[in-house]
């Protein structure tokens, strides 16, 4: 998500140092992003932990890192650089919105559904 806020402020100012923090972050959360799958698999597999919630949380996850992974890719030097620079803006904010959407569904499983009432 940061790479996502990073890579915003390159496209509103134009300034290549915004650029390289977002492709920093970016390498950086591909990483991340596939050791947080490979733990959540791992963790999901107990006895009795499959629930509807889980499930979506599980597959948004998993595609979030693959899309991560794909925004990580895209910053390597290619032939077509602005192809592989609107990959990266396409990978990096569909990439930001599935991390949300997979955090709010953990939220959502740790807290309950509820837990915006007393």
């Amino acid at each position: 998500m940061v790479a996502a806020a990073f890579e915003a402020a390159a496209m509103v100012t134009k300034d290549e140092l915004w650029r390289t923090a977002a492709v920093v972050n970016v390498r950086a959360a591909a990483a991340f992003a596939l050791l947080a799958a490979i733990a959540g698999w791992r963790m999901a597999s107990i006895p009795g932990a499959t629930t509807s919630l889980l499930e979506w949380h599980r597959w948004l996850g998993t595609t979030a890192a693959v899309v991560t992974l794909g925004a990580a890719v895209a910053t390597m030097r290619t032939a077509r650089p602005s192809l592989a620079s609107l990959a990266f803006r396409s990978a990096v904010f569909l990439a930001a919105t599935l991390v949300a959407a997979t955090g709010h569904l953990g939220g959502l499983m740790v807290w309950g559904t509820d837990f915006w009432n007393p």
